[in-house]
């Protein structure tokens, strides 16, 4: 099967589990390749990623005070998503065992990263109308805590699936992540100014 062919099952796997349904887990690959391969979902989000890097950079540029360059916020962006990425699975990685959950950690990364994609992409629009629209600030503002909302909502429905040990398992795994990814963005943006 080609390379093309596999991502589409993963994605289609990872929105089916999205959804709350199991059998989108049986589309994942979740051997060790599998594992590795699932990191190419970094590289299929950026396209949308990068465009709400760019609003981002426009929105704080503007502000009194702001230092750096439009290529300087779009890279300290770039650095901050892929440290939200991929250092709260580390941690996770880390404490799977201790948590109960090792054996379902690939599960979650594979399934979690081919639906970042999905994310990424169904972020786009909003992305595209703070670049475009950015004096519609409320509207946005309003417009993006509804996605936001809904995001959680199909992540937290993607763990549970992926974790596959109960509601309060998986909320205690999707708390647990939500935090961890807040917590990088965080102290990545002190970092980079």
């Amino acid at each position: 099967m080609s390379e093309a062919g596999k991502v589409q099952i993963a994605l289609t796997g990872a929105g089916q589990m999205m959804l709350g349904k199991s059998d989108g887990l049986r589309r994942q690959d979740l051997s060790i390749d599998g594992f590795w391969d699932s990191f190419m979902a970094i590289p299929l989000a950026a396209p949308p990623l990068l465009v709400g890097w760019i609003a981002s950079a426009s929105d704080y540029l503007v502000r009194p005070g702001a230092q750096g360059t439009r290529f300087s916020v779009v890279a300290a962006n770039a650095v901050i998503e892929f440290a939200a990425w991929v250092l709260p699975l580390l941690l996770l990685g880390l404490a799977a065992r201790r948590a109960g959950i090792a054996d379902r950690f690939i599960a979650y990364v594979v399934s979690t990263n081919w639906a970042s994609v999905i994310i990424a992409w169904y972020m786009l629009p909003i992305s595209l109308l703070r670049l475009l629209m950015p004096d519609s600030g409320d509207f946005i503002a309003s417009l993006s805590l509804v996605a936001f909302l809904g995001t959680m909502i199909l992540v937290w429905r993607l763990t549970n699936v992926a974790i596959g040990k109960g509601a309060a398992i998986a909320t205690a795994v999707f708390s647990a992540m939500f935090v961890a990814s807040i917590a990088t963005v965080y102290l990545f943006a002190w970092l980079l100014g």
